[in-house]
């Protein structure tokens, strides 16, 4: 008989795991601004944009796909407007002519656009506003990266959504998610079931890593490592992984499955746990089982800690990896929550300071460490309850983690972004 969270967290999976091409904090001011347009109905010929602070440090640096390597906000928000197509959402910049490229580049250099910082207590928080004459219309966005919860054209409202700080209204119900749980799932979901979700992941974050290894992305961090060993298992993972950031961070315009809002975690979740399948060379249903692990204790990490933080989403997406890998070494509920444990309390200081080249060497070292946190648990070693953020179980540290990236480390987010700004 299949248990009550059976199918919410079928659910919480494909909710989570959707294509996106580019880093999803520009993709999603993009979308907001072709939503916009379309609102409008023309070209707009004035932008405001307002956005909180970690929608700001997260496009700052970063490549805009389909724009001609085009960075930051403005570049999304023009790209959107002249190319993009909002009924594909994340995919919004998928389908970009040459002659569209050309036209963001010339509208970039003659529109109007001004950028404003907004601290409306979210801190995932966009805010478009465009006109054209006497024509306006706006869109917000707000806690994910699709929620769309208000649009007005002219002054004339036409979607309201109250926003209630940061819950994530129209989504399942994540406070449903546990280890135990997850572990029982993982054991008992018919694989037809998840095989439609993951098959996707597989195939695209394979192929932007395979991509990343043969083309010189960014700081190439995926190709230094394999110049190491190519044949160690260990140091494959990270580096697949790395390529696919270094990829995607630098102007690759190939999809990814997002896992929790972020392509770099999409991958850290599932390109790891494929490498040590395909080298075991473990059954087809041991690997979706695997990935299945991986990417809930991803998606459980992050519900405490929310979807943009100054705490690096590497880590939890590697300590979620990290339990797919020691599950397909044949490990134990109780070395798997070990595993999880281990692997935060080691690199729980990790910041993030927005997306760029260098995401690939903190994924890299994320993954390490998950490894590392296994080898400990396969020994019959964790850290001890009391061990710093470490609580007496997986369930209490990792909502010890939760409440240090989203309350303790608020006042770092805005340190960092003061600091991006203001460079």
């Amino acid at each position: 008989m299949k248990k009550s969270y059976y199918q919410p967290y079928l659910d919480i999976l494909s909710e989570e795991l959707k294509p996106a091409m580019g880093c999803t904090e520009p993709i999603a001011l993009a979308y907001g601004a072709a939503k916009a347009r379309e609102l409008l109905g023309c070209t707009p010929e004035k932008v405001e944009i307002e956005a909180s602070g970690s929608i700001i440090k997260n496009v700052k640096s970063v490549y805009v796909p389909n724009t001609g390597h085009l960075k930051g906000i403005p570049a999304a928000v023009a790209a959107g407007i002249i190319a993009g197509k909002a009924d594909k959402q994340l995919e919004v910049l998928s389908e970009v002519s040459a002659e569209q490229i050309a036209a963001t580049k010339e509208y970039l250099e003659k529109t109007p656009m001004e950028l404003s910082h907004i601290n409306n207590g979210l801190t995932f928080d966009i805010v478009i506003t465009v006109w054209a004459g006497k024509e306006s219309a706006s869109v917000r966005i707000a806690n994910y990266h699709t929620n769309i919860v208000h649009m007005e054209h002219n002054g004339e409202v036409i979607m309201d959504t109250p926003v209630e700080g940061e819950n994530e209204q129209n989504l399942t119900d994540r406070s449903l998610l546990n280890m135990k749980d997850i572990w029982e799932f993982v054991h008992t979901v018919d694989i037809e079931d998840v095989k439609p979700i993951l098959d996707p992941q597989i195939k695209c974050n394979m192929a932007i890593a395979e991509e990343g290894l043969k083309n010189d992305y960014g700081s190439t961090i995926g190709k230094v490592l394999l110049s190491f060993d190519d044949n160690c298992t260990r140091t494959k993972a990270r580096a697949y992984a790395a390529a696919g950031s270094d990829a995607r961070m630098n102007g690759c315009e190939l999809p990814v499955i997002i896992n929790s809002g972020s392509g770099n975690q999409g991958i850290t979740a599932s390109v790891p746990v494929i490498i040590y399948a395909r080298d075991l060379d473990v059954s087809e249903e041991q690997m979706y089982r695997a990935l299945t692990l991986s990417n809930l204790t991803t998606i459980h990490q992050k519900t405490g800690i929310g979807r943009l933080s100054a705490y690096c989403g590497a880590v939890s997406a590697a300590a979620g990896a990290g339990a797919g890998i020691a599950y397909l070494c044949g490990a134990s509920e109780k070395e798997v929550g070990n595993t999880v444990v281990n692997a935060i309390a080691i690199i729980s200081g990790m910041v993030c300071d927005g997306a760029k080249a260098s995401c690939a060497a903190k994924i890299a070292e994320a993954i390490d460490t998950a490894i590392l946190g296994y080898q400990m648990a396969k020994k019959g070693l964790v850290f001890s309850g009391g061990d710093g953020l470490v609580s007496a179980n997986v369930e209490g540290t990792i909502k010890s983690i939760g409440r240090l990236a989203k309350q303790g480390m608020e006042q770092t987010n805005e340190e960092i972004i003061d600091i991006m700004i203001h460079e």
